[in-house]
C-alpha cells in the first residue's frame, strides 16, 4: 500500500513577532495559529512538537492494535500520551506513555509485542531521537 497525506504552512513576518497557520489534506486542521508563543511559551494554537506527539501516539497506539490483533488479541482500551522534548533546536527525546486494557494477556507479553510496535511504527522509523516506552497493563 502507497499513499502521500499532505499538510501546508504559511508564515508572515520575523520568527518572534510572526504569525503561521497550518493545514491538513483532511481539514481536521484548518489555518489553525502557529506562532513563537505557541512554540515556545503559552499561547492558543499549536507548535510542531505538539503535531509530532499526536502523530506519533496516534501510529503507535494503532499499529499496536494491528500487532495484538495479530497475536489473538482485541483491546479494550489503549491511552498512549507522547512527551516530545525539545531542547537546543533538536527534538532530542520521545516518551510514549501507554496504558492499555487488554483481556487474557499477560503483562510480559503486552509489553514485547508494545516494544515492537514502538519498533516498527512509521513515525518510530521516521524519527532521529531516542524514544522510550512506558507500558501499563490495567
Amino acid at each position: 500500500m502507497k499513499f502521500t497525506r499532505k499538510a501546508t504552512a504559511n508564515w508572515k513576518g520575523t520568527g518572534m513577532e510572526g504569525t503561521g497557520k497550518v493545514s491538513t489534506q483532511s481539514t481536521v486542521l484548518n489555518d489553525t495559529q502557529l506562532s513563537f508563543k505557541t512554540r515556545f511559551a503559552d499561547g492558543v494554537g499549536t507548535n510542531p512538537e505538539e503535531l509530532l506527539a499526536a502523530a506519533h501516539s496516534g501510529c503507535f497506539t494503532m499499529q499496536l492494535s494491528f500487532l495484538l490483533n495479530e497475536a489473538g488479541f482485541t483491546a479494550d482500551n489503549l491511552d498512549t500520551e507522547a512527551k516530545v522534548t525539545f531542547e537546543d533546536g533538536t527534538i532530542t527525546t520521545i516518551v510514549l506513555d501507554l496504558t492499555g486494557s487488554v483481556p487474557g494477556i499477560a503483562a510480559q507479553q503486552f509489553s514485547e509485542i508494545a516494544d515492537k510496535a514502538k519498533q516498527i511504527c512509521p513515525i518510530s522509523k521516521a524519527i532521529n531521537a531516542a524514544i522510550s516506552l512506558n507500558v501499563t497493563l490495567v
